[in-house]
């Protein structure tokens, strides 16, 4: 199991910058991806930015060129910089964690951490 603790959200202008942070209670290292996801209310939660323990980052297309995920293996914690924010990308951001407990994936969510852009 692995418990995750995001924080750094919070109201910026449009244009601004953000950096949410992901505490995850065990080695990064030990949990095969890492990544955040966006949810607003009634719908699905959406992929933004994740990080293999390999060191793999793969990205969705809200993000591209705006965003970037990173890690400090020692603090085991990981980062999403956001760059250039818009009014749209006002949603709930999560931390999850993707790894096999006796070869069954899991996957663990953090709380939630609010992103609001005003225009």
């Amino acid at each position: 199991q692995v418990q995750l603790v995001e924080s750094g959200g919070g109201l910026v202008q449009a244009g601004g910058s953000l950096r949410l942070s992901c505490a995850a209670s065990r080695s990064i290292l030990s949990i095969n991806e890492l990544g955040w996801y966006r949810q607003a209310p009634g719908k699905q939660r959406d992929l933004v930015a994740a990080i293999t323990s390999g060191g793999t980052t793969m990205y969705g297309d809200s993000a591209k060129g705006r965003f970037t995920i990173s890690r400090d293996i020692a603090k085991n914690m990981v980062y999403l910089q956001m760059n250039g924010l818009k009014p749209e990308d006002t949603d709930v951001y999560y931390c999850k964690a993707r790894l096999p407990v006796r070869q069954i994936w899991y996957d663990y969510w953090g709380q939630g951490t609010q992103v609001t852009v005003s225009s």
